[in-house]
């Protein structure tokens, strides 16, 4: 009976086939030592600067320098998606204290057409005033949709302003400025459907900017003057300048006061150390050491440094009191130029590999293009102002001033308009002024209004948690009308519904592995794997624990 009932188990075994069996193996790079497919189907890499030979969860990894080095398949030996399912199946290290972002997996994408997909490790450091994402995993696809359509998720409290927004621990934070002389600024917490009121960490009128920081949320709070964005001056008398930490709704830990700073502008993470810079004078950019210590880092010939970007070893930064851009190594600042005929500079994106800044008077954006170079790459329609930029399914958003718009960069000097999001009456001038992404959207947030809006373009899973250092195993799913994202073995984020139809992937476009619409990736990549089904979820557990 025993025999009997072991040749049935080992029948139905045969029958089913072992979990993660090579069937509908696309390509398989092991990046131990070379860039060839190990398929047997002969999709061998072209290597563009990647360094093979750095150590792995098993035998060696590719590393990635997140300046310039990826590797590609050419479109002429590209996969045929079409409207089909798909897997990829990875193993990623990224360290803990970065001076860059962690950047794309990989991309399959036409920016023209606006077709294909990407996986990336997303951070937005510098988005006008926040770091509004912090390694937060994403795979999305698209094929030229044009029928998005925004979503108006309300007015926080009595805000005249959404400040600053960021996601952590699955959710949306954000922050607000109010302009009653007793009132005090409160930041909210969205889960997808509600929101929370989470407390006011000070008595001043603004909640400003917002960072994670070694698995906590911080955020710096604000006098903000009305009268910057044309509106009644707020008669609320307490100054800003301080810094707090998140413990539970309406529960913030003190992290002490900027010196003489009444409003903090930007927050942001650098080689492992939290930085926050003073929004109006004195200037002054200060680093966090921990408690209620703050070291002042000085700033470039007493100038204002507002937003701060993590990009390629430095941390960037806009100003005020000249349309420039400024460059701090950690010790020493460099002036990198004027932008234009810009006389403020707001926001920082990374897109292709490439630093842009946003603008006032003529709401234009430009890219950095070495030493003190910046080169015009467009103007938003009538605006003045060019606010957040944020990079979101393989193309820049920017929002604007005065009729609080949204823009889509096209390439070049191309932008094309999107939405507008404020339309209150009787003002001069209505503001994009935050953006983030989460549950596959992105955020953005208005002044006057006080009111947050989300749109979804394509179909896009992001796991709203910061990724932990280290090696990771990530596995992305498009299903048959889901993309499922999971995170060593265990799934993480799903995405709304689509109908295959609508989601047609069919390029010439080169698969990039290491590049692709954010940033070139920072870290090691070690046995890569595409795969022409929809892996289940039983395969995935089983695929994570052997590849480690």
């Amino acid at each position: 009976m025993r025999i009997l009932l072991a040749a049935l188990v080992l029948a139905m075994t045969a029958v089913a086939g072992p979990a993660c069996a090579d069937d509908g193996l696309l390509a398989r790079w092991k990046l131990a030592g070379d860039a060839k497919d190990s398929s047997g189907n002969g999709r061998h890499l072209e290597n563009h600067g990647v360094q093979f030979g750095a150590a792995g969860p098993v035998g060696t990894a590719a590393v990635f320098d997140g300046r310039k080095g990826y590797l590609e398949l050419p479109g002429g030996k590209s996969l045929r998606l079409g409207t089909g399912e798909f897997s990829i199946s990875v193993r990623v290290h990224v360290g803990e204290a970065l001076d860059d972002l962690p950047g794309n997996i990989l991309s399959r994408y036409d920016p023209g057409k606006r077709r294909g997909f990407q996986l990336s490790i997303d951070s937005r450091p510098g988005v006008t005033s926040s770091q509004a994402n912090a390694r937060q995993l994403h795979f999305g696809i698209d094929n030229g949709h044009n029928d998005a359509k925004w979503t108006d998720h309300g007015r926080l409290g009595k805000a005249v302003l959404v400040f600053g927004m960021a996601v952590y621990k699955g959710q949306l934070f954000a922050g607000t400025c109010v302009a009653g002389k007793s009132e005090a600024s409160r930041v909210y917490r969205f889960d997808g459907k509600t929101w929370t009121d989470c407390g006011a960490p000070d008595k001043c009128n603004s909640v400003s900017a917002f960072a994670v920081y070694k698995g906590n949320l911080y955020v710096g709070v604000s006098k903000y003057r009305l009268r910057g964005s044309s509106l009644k001056e707020s008669d609320n008398p307490h100054p800003g300048g301080g810094v707090y930490r998140y413990v539970a709704d309406g529960k913030w830990e003190a992290c002490g006061r900027l010196p003489k700073v009444e409003a903090i502008n930007g927050l942001a993470v650098f080689r492992g150390k939290l930085y926050a810079s003073s929004m109006y004078a004195p200037a002054g950019l200060f680093r966090y050491e921990g408690g209620t210590k703050w070291t002042s880092c000085g700033t470039p010939g007493g100038k204002r440094v507002e937003a701060l970007c993590v990009y390629n070893g430095h941390l960037y930064a806009t100003g005020y009191d000249e349309g420039a851009v400024y460059r701090y190594d950690g010790t020493t600042w460099s002036h990198l130029g004027r932008v234009g005929k810009a006389t403020q500079t707001y926001g920082f994106a990374v897109h292709n590999g490439e630093l842009y800044v946003s603008e006032w008077p003529n709401a234009e954006v430009y890219r950095y293009g070495g030493g003190t170079k910046w080169v015009f790459a467009g103007k938003l329609g009538n605006e003045k102002e060019t606010m957040p930029l944020v990079v979101y399914n393989g193309k820049m958003y920017a929002g604007t001033l005065p009729r609080a718009e949204v823009y889509r960069y096209d390439g070049g000097t191309s932008w094309t308009k999107f939405a507008r999001l404020d339309f209150t009456p009787d003002v001069r001038y209505r503001r994009v002024w935050s953006m983030a992404v989460y549950r596959g959207r992105l955020f953005a947030g208005t002044l006057p209004s006080g009111r947050v809006h989300s749109v979804e373009v394509g179909r896009n899973a992001t796991y709203d948690t910061a990724l932990q250092p280290g090696w990771r195993h990530l596995v992305a799913v498009k299903g048959k009308d889901r993309l499922t994202l999971y995170v060593d073995g265990k799934p993480v984020a799903r995405s709304a519904a689509y109908k295959p139809a609508d989601y047609d992937l069919s390029t010439a476009a080169p698969l990039r592995i290491g590049f692709g619409p954010h940033d070139y990736f920072h870290g090691r990549m070690s046995d890569l794997r595409i795969y022409s089904r929809a892996l289940s979820e039983a395969e995935v557990r089983t695929l994570s624990r052997d590849s480690q």
